[in-house]
């Protein structure tokens, strides 16, 4: 098998540490027949979807010719050559603000995240970010292709609040997007909805860009497969309700979009119909209560309860027989609540 100097090892898992350069060549020379994705993977100390990106993007070569399929077999005594440069790193946005975690250790953290905040940046973002938060921890994972990640496995929309999963490296957030792949890893969420629902019920219709509102997802004919059960827990005084909703699929606005298909909406959710005349409500209320998952490293079966912010809190205090909720809502239980649907 292909070997890289201690040197260079470092300088692949910390490259993230400097502004982007002009593409760096670099040369291995084979010393076992294998395929080239997997001779990179071991020799660099780094995960085949990034050899791959790295190989489909024209970047290596072996023996001077370039190859494009990461199957491709080498042979003892080829030489490998492959073009990297360095990531460019976020410049750091001052952050005013914390985040609550849950959990934390040498591989992944998971956070409560609140209301208001903006995951990933972006051009129309002034405001920092998680992303902005995560720098300043110290969190920041690089790739061999240039781009720069900060470890956020699952996306949640800038109103929603609730459980997030953070990997600390490359191989870590590698694991958990497979388990996010397979179904082992999920969440569970609370929502409270202005109607009742008729009954527990599954809806899957394919979810894409609303072609009349580029802010808004729908259910269109060749959009991507979604999947969401969705399950009562309790009644308001007031005729609004307190929902669960379990993803099968991750596609962008999932839930919010689902429910509108049923005639119901999440309080707060204005973008896809919900209406109010009683008062005025400031965010969506929809909250990832209950992630789980399997350790990538210990191999662990683990779950995370995220507390309900005080704005959720107070609504179900106010209109709710907390007993109820307190019952309904029971970690221990609430995944035997979709058994059957």
């Amino acid at each position: 098998m292909a070997r890289i100097n201690k040197r260079d090892q470092e300088l692949i898992r910390t490259f993230g540490s400097a502004k982007p350069t002009e593409y760096r060549v670099e040369k291995i020379s084979v010393t076992e027949k294998n395929r080239l994705d997997k001779t990179l993977a071991n020799a660099l100390d780094v995960s085949r979807n990034q050899i791959e990106k790295l190989i489909k993007d024209g970047l290596v070569s072996v023996n001077g010719k370039t190859i494009n399929k990461p199957s491709f077999k080498v042979e003892e005594g080829d030489e490998i050559t492959y073009e990297f440069k360095e990531a460019e790193r976020r410049e750091a946005v001052p952050v005013d603000f914390d985040v609550e975690v849950i959990y934390e250790d040498e591989y992944l953290m998971v956070i409560n995240k609140p209301a208001g905040l903006v995951v990933h940046p972006a051009p129309s973002v002034k405001e920092p970010t998680l992303v902005d938060w995560l720098i300043q921890r110290g969190i920041s994972l690089s790739t061999i292709s240039g781009e720069e990640r900060h470890g956020i496995v699952h996306r949640i929309d800038k109103e929603t609040t609730g459980a997030l999963v953070i990997a600390k490296d490359n191989k870590t957030h590698e694991k958990l997007s497979e388990q996010l792949q397979d179904k082992s890893m999920g969440r569970y969420y609370l929502a409270l909805i202005d109607y009742p629902l008729k009954e527990n019920t599954v809806v899957e219709k394919p979810i894409g860009r609303n072609p009349n509102n580029r802010l808004k997802m729908d259910v269109v004919p060749h959009g991507k497969e979604a999947k969401t059960a969705f399950v009562k827990l309790a009644q308001s005084r007031v005729d609004t309700e307190l929902i669960a909703a379990k993803l099968f699929t991750g596609r962008t606005h999932q839930i919010r979009v689902h429910l509108a298909t049923l005639g119901r909406h999440i309080l707060g959710d204005h973008l896809y119909g919900f209406k109010s005349k009683r008062d005025r409500i400031s965010r969506v209320k929809l909250h990832a209560y209950l992630l789980y998952l399997t350790h990538p490293e210990t191999g662990e079966k683990m779950e995370f309860v995220a507390p309900l912010f005080g704005d959720m809190q107070a609504y179900l205090a106010k209109y709710f027989d907390e007993s109820e909720i307190d019952e309904k809502i029971d970690p221990r239980t609430l995944g035997d609540r979709f058994t059957g649907v």
